[in-house]
């Protein structure tokens, strides 16, 4: 806990591209957490990496938290009072600490070259800067005093790495995986501050969570191994009683299991791995989102609360308020979680039902001016998209559901109905078209009655008429309703539609 008592999380992302649905699964583990123990969700910007710093990736990061629902409490746009919140903008305290660790006799000068250790890689395969060859290589500890003196004041250039200590294990309690432990000599000696000032993710990580007082720290596995570098960071910096408390989340897989996905996978299965479009500032590309994809926020971030996490039912729908009141940190797996898209197509298919047609209205009209149709009124709208949003995976499958609403079909599937057309259809149709006229009350209530007690009096099947009267009227043999979908075109457009149609059944 911070020296408050409070909870308070991060989530820590490097502006480098596109944020993946890893990422935003990871803020929202975090955003829950604190809501739930009304605490603070943080956003700080790991730009410690200037060499791969990419514009514009910032405020893409904060765009795509927005679109989910996942609002920071502080962050760079909205500080608070631990800031600055952009590692870039704290950079003298990091050299403040590492210099502290080097003269506390926990971390050491480092003045090996680029070339010099590339060298070392190349005669050993499996090189790791470690207790094994560190006295071997140019550094503080192998060299004189009076050496590492006069290169420190010719501002010789350097590193500051962590001497990891031999023999030893570091252990913590994860909140989802209980007790790890880590072998020391199975460690190197990571850089923590790099030769141009700038902190390594290890020791910046330490400082800020420190200085922010974070309570809990949820992250992706993949940052297992460098957690007793971290903790031993707390530990010799003095603070081992302000750790706070660790969670290292289970990796959201590729489809079939083997390894985590990638924006690779995505690529080559046709679906997207980032929560909204990014497009690469240096080489232009487009990798698409799922938000531009189709996919609704809820539907997104309930997908992806439930990669790894279940509340124990047979429940799979979660509003975010859901979420919040139910989520819990031992019901998150310890496994991997296979990443299925037909399963995302679900949520979104179901997000969609449970939508207020009036939410959905905005992406509706952009739809349909894409079409260039001249839309009617909310109320017309509202009406057909309660006949079709059950059929919708995506929302902009509104026009290849419900264009026959707003254009008369100019082709017709009549091949399904022509082997068993004779006059006598042709006959019915001419009549009906007539008849129609005299319904008073235009409803689906009125219609389907009147429709099928004109199929009784003509001595034919109701089966071997419906299927002809959604065809005129719709194109196809698709949509919801056929007295539904001819309440909504009104009685004129319905016969005006029957009678341009007969002409491509005989």
């Amino acid at each position: 806990m911070s020296s408050k008592g409070k909870v308070r999380v991060r989530f820590a992302p490097s502006p480098t591209g596109g944020l993946h649905l890893g990422g935003v699964r990871t803020a929202l583990f975090n955003y829950l957490f604190a809501r739930q123990h009304g605490g603070d969700f943080i956003l700080r910007v790991e730009d410690t990496d200037q060499t791969r710093f990419v514009p514009g990736a910032e405020e893409y990061i904060t765009d795509c938290l927005g679109w989910c629902g996942i609002i920071p409490d502080e962050s760079p746009a909205k500080p608070g009072a631990f800031g600055p919140y952009r590692q870039s903008e704290r950079k003298p305290s990091y050299r403040q600490y590492a210099e502290q660790l080097v003269h506390a006799g926990y971390a050491y000068y480092a003045f090996d070259t680029a070339e010099e250790l590339d060298a070392q890689r190349k005669d050993q395969p499996n090189f790791r800067y470690s207790h094994e060859n560190r006295m071997t290589l140019r550094n503080s500890l192998s060299l004189p005093v009076e050496e590492t003196t006069r290169l420190l004041a010719e501002g010789q250039p350097h590193t500051i790495r962590i001497k990891i200590p031999m023999d030893e294990t570091v252990s913590f309690e994860d909140m989802i995986r209980g007790r790890v432990a880590f072998e020391t000599n199975l460690v190197d000696d990571k850089v923590l501050l790099k030769a141009d000032g700038m902190p390594t993710y290890h020791l910046a990580v330490v400082v800020d969570d420190r200085a922010m007082e974070i309570s809990h720290i949820f992250r992706g596995e993949e940052w297992l191994p460098s957690a007793p570098v971290h903790i031993l960071l707390w530990e010799y910096l003095g603070w081992k009683n302000e750790m706070p408390q660790w969670a290292h989340l289970p990796l959201i897989l590729k489809p079939d299991g083997n390894g985590k996905l990638s924006k690779r996978d995505g690529d080559r299965l046709g679906f997207p791995v980032y929560a909204m479009n990014w497009i690469d500032p240096k080489s232009g590309d487009l990798t698409k989102g799922f938000r531009e994809m189709g996919f609704l926020p809820q539907a997104f971030v309930n997908m992806l609360a439930v990669l790894g996490w279940n509340d124990g039912t047979e429940q799979e729908l979660f509003s975010m308020e859901e979420l919040v009141s139910k989520f819990s940190v031992d019901r998150i797996s310890k496994a991997g979680a296979k990443f299925d898209f037909e399963k995302a197509k679900w949520f979104n298919h179901e997000w969609i039902k449970r939508s207020e047609n009036t939410a959905l209205l905005p992406q509706v009209r952009d739809i349909l001016d894409g079409h260039q149709v001249i839309t009617a009124d909310d109320r017309y709208l509202q009406a057909v998209l309660t006949l079709v949003k059950e059929r919708l995976t995506f929302v902009e499958d509104f026009w290849s559901q419900a264009a026959f609403f707003f254009q008369a079909p100019t082709e017709y599937d009549a091949d399904a109905v022509r082997p068993k057309w004779n006059s006598e259809k042709t006959r019915f149709f001419e009549e009906i078209s007539d008849a129609f006229s005299d319904v008073t009350n235009w409803n689906a209530q009125e219609i389907e009655p009147f429709f099928k007690d004109k199929i009784s009096a003509s001595g034919m099947k109701v089966g071997e008429l419906m299927m002809p009267l959604r065809i005129m009227l719709v194109g196809g043999k698709f949509g919801p309703d056929v007295f539904q979908i001819a309440e909504l075109l009104g009685k004129s457009e319905t016969i005006a539609r029957i009678r341009k149609a007969l002409p491509h059944f005989a």
